[in-house]
């Protein structure tokens, strides 16, 4: 979607020009130009972005050569075509994006279209835009920048049917193990029990069961059993009759009862009381309760699907767990490991949780450093896969490029070791300097409103340098 934060490319081209209408003779002139607010050809045609940039009266002014692949056009033929004609997008008609930037201001960020060639094979690409502007900053035009993720849409599917279940993702043998085994789950009514550590994805599996269910149009009634006193949870699980209680100035139905035809899930079962966990396995038995106050017996259809991250074996030899009550909701027992013992799942998961964040915060960020991806590839990871969410959450909110590095993760994954020797302090001081670099070359590009040439003469660099810490650093997409 747009973001706030308007891109643009200053274009030295009179704001009179109208594209497709120009003179024979201004056409060299004019596509000169367009490079160099670009930057040089040979510097386009050897990204694997497409490129177009198109003039306010949607005239074609270049295409690089990604884009002509892409589109199955020749360079001879594209210059002045009507962009529409050109792209055959499917948001042309209704929505053409380098429009709305030019309309707005503001640029789109990974907005996902379907372009379809000459030859009608159609492609999925993700797409950024930018406004032109002359040299007196009128804007006459716009540029679309588009990357082919056809291959990673069609890669991701193929990967979502053979290493997810719902949204649980895993490769490693342990999930594929668990996938194989909960379609034949979600089919019964047996209770389940899922046990796992803290974080490692329980509540996600109990609702992939349901969703998977034929109880999946039913409601998922959610109760966190660590959450509540023992009299609140027993007016919450099976409801009140008026006058039960002080303040029970009406009826309220229990969950046990919201959830009927559908799924009821305990979690942190391993927290109840002992007198509660008597009416909870007498309702497992039976299927029938009373509401606290009432003598009316109700009948329910219920599936309960439980979790803990206790160990209940171990309250049961304590005395603290009833033995009935954990055999009647260990019909189905179901083992969460620990992040920690499925380290090969970790890239699918930084994969997942990118896509997601770059999302949410209009982000570009496509992988990680080396130097990062080992730190998480090696963290221990106490708070498992909701612990890697959070670290990648908060990495792509302060990345500023299409890279997360190590200054990008929370510090406590990384700390600064009390005594360094001469290689760490040179390193230090490395990334140091080339921190203060990026911030210099992006003030500078700033400070001259995107121009290329002025930008890098106030560095003291060449064109081409400048382009290319540009795409070192991120910025350029």
């Amino acid at each position: 979607m747009a973001n706030k934060k308007t891109s643009v490319i200053p274009l030295p081209l009179h704001p009179s020009w109208e594209g497709g209408g120009a003179p024979p003779s201004e056409i060299k002139e004019v596509r000169g130009k367009v490079l160099d607010a670009l930057g040089p050809a040979n510097i386009l045609d050897s990204l694997e972005e497409g490129v177009i940039a198109i003039g306010l009266d949607k005239k074609v002014l270049y295409l690089n050569r990604a884009a002509r692949e892409m589109l199955g056009l020749s360079q001879g033929e594209v210059f002045g075509m009507d962009c529409q004609k050109a792209m055959r997008s499917s948001v042309c008609s209704a929505r053409c994006l380098i429009e709305k930037t030019i309309e707005s201001g503001e640029p789109y960020r990974n907005y996902e279209i379907s372009l379809t060639d000459r030859h009608r094979r159609t492609r999925l690409v993700r797409v950024n835009t930018a406004l032109l502007k002359d040299a007196d900053g009128h804007v006459v035009g716009g540029v679309e920048i588009f990357h082919d993720v056809t291959q990673l849409a069609e890669l991701k599917k193929e990967l979502k049917g053979r290493y997810a279940f719902g949204k649980i993702i895993g490769q490693s043998e342990k999930m594929r193990e668990l996938f194989d085994l909960l379609p034949v789950v979600a089919q019964s009514k047996s209770t389940v029990l899922i046990e796992g550590e803290s974080g490692t994805g329980k509540e996600l599996i109990a609702h992939a069961i349901h969703e998977n269910s034929p109880r999946k149009d039913g409601p998922f009634i959610k109760v966190n059993c660590a959450a509540l006193s023992e009299g609140v949870l027993e007016s919450e699980l099976f409801g009140h009759v008026r006058g039960a209680f002080t303040g029970a100035v009406s009826s309220k139905p229990g969950r046990f009862e919201l959830a009927s035809g559908g799924t009821l899930f305990l979690d942190e079962i391993g927290e109840i009381s002992a007198s509660m966990q008597v009416k909870l396995l007498r309702v497992l038995q039976e299927e029938e309760f009373e509401r606290v106050g009432g003598t009316k017996t109700l009948k329910v259809d219920v599936r309960v699907i439980a979790a803990t991250n206790r160990d209940l074996k171990a309250a049961i030899d304590a005395g603290t767990f009833r033995r009935d009550l954990y055999y009647r909701l260990r019909v189905v027992p179901l083992f969460l490991p620990p992040l920690r013992e499925r380290r090969e799942d970790i890239p699918l998961l930084i994969s997942s949780f990118l896509s997601r964040y770059n999302a949410e915060f209009g982000k570009n960020v496509v992988g990680l450093s080396q130097e990062a991806q080992n730190i998480l590839m090696n963290h221990s990871y106490p708070g498992n896969i909701r612990e890697l969410q959070n670290i990648i959450e908060h990495a792509v909110l302060l990345s500023t490029g299409r890279t997360i590095g190590v200054r990008e993760l929370p510090r406590d994954l990384a700390p600064i070791p009390e005594e360094s020797s001469f290689a760490d302090v040179a390193l230090s001081r490395s990334n140091a300097l080339r921190t203060m670099e990026d911030v210099m070359i992006r003030k500078a590009v700033e400070k001259t409103q995107g121009n290329m040439s002025q930008a890098a003469k106030l560095l003291g660099i060449g064109r081409s340098t400048l382009w290319r810490k540009l795409r070192e650093m991120g910025d350029i997409v």
